[in-house]
């Protein structure tokens, strides 16, 4: 697996860069996955591929310094502030249910369910939940794709696929702002959990250094 060290970008540069990954697994055929992990600085919040945003309060974010990106995968928006994100690429027949959704998220996000149980925290997929379509904030809507802390979101992922190759990327909180999330969202922030809640001890660095030795999802 080639892996690409956790480095800190502004929003348009990470969705480029994991855009222009994807493009060079295609083009160059990659057979085995490519596993990134960055963070965001400024914070930024991200759209789903599809994803109005005619929600957001320019106004607000511009006093916060807060950028707005487009993401290449769908789903709703996201806050990306204190936090790891990863991405993960690979040929769709590199998994062993590549064609498979659902089957996919669960077989490259059991990657990040064993280096998080080597920090002593124990995560499982989250239970479908139809979505109330008044949510726009993505971390409040919970899928059997997600990762979840005694039944708390804690990680969130999507995916883009094309041309046989499968881009998957997700939000590990490793902190958050509830009442800084309800302004920008008009929402009350509930269901949530963050790797600092579970174990104050922990540090940004104690997470993304287990990350960077993680196996591939085959392995």
């Amino acid at each position: 697996m080639k892996f690409i060290p956790y480095e800190i970008k502004n929003g348009k540069e990470n969705m480029q860069i994991d855009s222009d990954l994807l493009d060079l697994a295609i083009t160059k055929q990659f057979k085995e996955p490519i596993f990134r992990l960055y963070g965001w600085e400024p914070a930024c919040v991200s759209l789903g591929r599809n994803q109005k945003s005619d929600f957001l309060n320019t106004s607000l974010l511009n006093k916060y310094g807060i950028d707005v990106v487009r993401r290449l995968t769908g789903g709703r928006a996201l806050l990306h502030d204190d936090e790891i994100t990863y991405s993960y690429i690979c040929p769709v027949n590199f998994l062993e249910h590549g064609e498979n959704i659902t089957s996919s998220y669960k077989e490259i996000s059991q990657i990040l369910i064993n280096a998080l149980r080597k920090l002593g925290i124990e995560t499982d997929f989250g239970t479908t939940k139809r979505p109330d379509t008044h949510f726009d904030y993505c971390m409040l809507i919970s899928t059997g794709a997600d990762l979840c802390y005694h039944g708390r979101k804690l990680i969130g992922s999507a995916q883009f696929r094309k041309d046989g190759y499968i881009l998957q990327h997700g939000s590990i909180l490793y902190d958050y702002n509830p009442v800084l999330l309800k302004e920008i969202f008009n929402e009350e922030v509930h269901g949530l959990t963050s790797i600092k809640e579970i174990n104050p001890a922990l540090t940004k660095e104690d997470l993304v250094k287990i990350l960077s030795n993680v196996n591939s999802a085959k392995a």
